[in-house]
């Protein structure tokens, strides 16, 4: 027995040594092998999936959007309306444009860059020369759009710069012109005839265009730009029309003194005019009013005095004036007084 247990572990050494250790279990085989139809599905499906992802045989317009689609390099005349849209691959294209309001500002200091795809355009302050060759800075915004229904036609004719050699250079030329026709100084006086004349030049040169290309919607004048020289002109002569104006008005306020004292002086006349004729009137109704009846009843009044006189110094000498022109005067002999006693007319 323990020899048999001895020939089991020498049998196990020499196993060893011969590198017959332990060993992993090998993992299990699958067999992948298909008849030959599957396999043809599963590489056409495949290649179909690839096919749709690297060709995109569809495209989606969204609003404000309108699709200019390409076959061979020729562009077809109507633009894709919005929506989903199938091509063919390799073979038709679609280019997007833009069909919202765009705009274009021209200043003299852009304070920001555009944005792509903001529809905004920065330009500089268009520079021209006034009636006398001095030189004028125009400060512009021009709104303006795609003719969607005519966006096929436009993008053939113009290409995809079409603003830039439609609306840029017509703005510039009529800009020109306008402005060649008035002298500096008379320019912001004449302004919205000016934005007017702008306005309506643009519009007519844009609407000439071959199959109308462009929709504006509005221009606006915003900034007119004078050399120095000219503005320090134009205030000396608002100095000096404030100051005219302020004669004006001093000369005025004094006229208008002058009229209210001439109005008192002449009412103060009239017054006394008045006052005079009414005293000649009572003067007047007073003569009428004395009567031989009423002069007898007066010297009987001035009798009454005398005797009255009389009773009070019997030595008085009384002088009666006939006709009563004038007053009756009574005499003291003792004293040498003399007094009026009455007048009578």
């Amino acid at each position: 027995m323990a020899s048999d247990m001895n020939d089991y572990f020498n049998k196990k050494k020499k196993e060893e040594q011969r590198g017959g250790g332990f060993q992993a279990p090998k993992p299990p085989k699958f067999d992948f092998n298909m008849n030959g139809q599957k396999a043809g599905m599963f590489w056409i499906i495949g290649g179909f999936i690839l096919l749709l992802v690297l060709a995109k045989p569809f495209i989606i317009i969204t609003e404000g959007e309108r699709g200019i689609l390409s076959t061979n390099g020729k562009y077809e005349d109507q633009a894709l309306m919005p929506g989903l849209h199938f091509l063919i691959p390799f073979i038709q294209k679609v280019y997007i444009v833009d069909t919202k309001v765009r705009i274009i500002n021209y200043a003299d200091k852009i304070e920001r860059a555009s944005t792509a795809g903001d529809g905004i355009v920065l330009k500089p302050a268009i520079t021209v020369l006034d009636k006398r060759g001095l030189p004028v800075t125009i400060e512009l915004t021009v709104q303006y759009r795609l003719n969607a229904q005519l966006a096929a036609q436009t993008i053939s004719n113009w290409g995809f710069s079409w603003e830039d050699k439609i609306i840029d250079p017509v703005a510039r030329d009529v800009v020109r012109n306008v402005i060649g026709q008035y002298d500096a100084e008379t320019l912001p006086i004449m302004r919205n005839a000016i934005a007017l004349k702008i306005e309506a030049g643009i519009r007519a040169s844009v609407d000439r265009q071959k199959n109308g290309p462009a929709d504006l919607e509005s221009i606006q004048l915003r900034e007119i730009g004078l050399p120095q020289k000219v503005k320090d002109q134009i205030e000396r002569v608002q100095v000096a029309k404030q100051e005219v104006e302020k004669a004006q008005q001093d000369v005025e306020r004094a006229k208008q003194e002058a009229f209210k004292k001439e109005t008192e002086a002449q009412g103060t006349a009239n017054a006394l005019t008045i006052e005079a004729a009414a005293q000649a009137k009572a003067n007047h109704l007073v003569g009428q009013s004395i009567t031989p009846g009423l002069l007898k009843l007066e010297q009987i009044k001035v009798q009454g005095k005398f005797n009255e006189a009389l009773k009070e110094n019997k030595d008085a000498k009384i002088f009666l004036t006939p006709g009563g022109s004038t007053p009756n005067i009574w005499l003291d002999t003792k004293t040498g007084d003399s007094q009026k006693i009455s007048s009578t007319r």
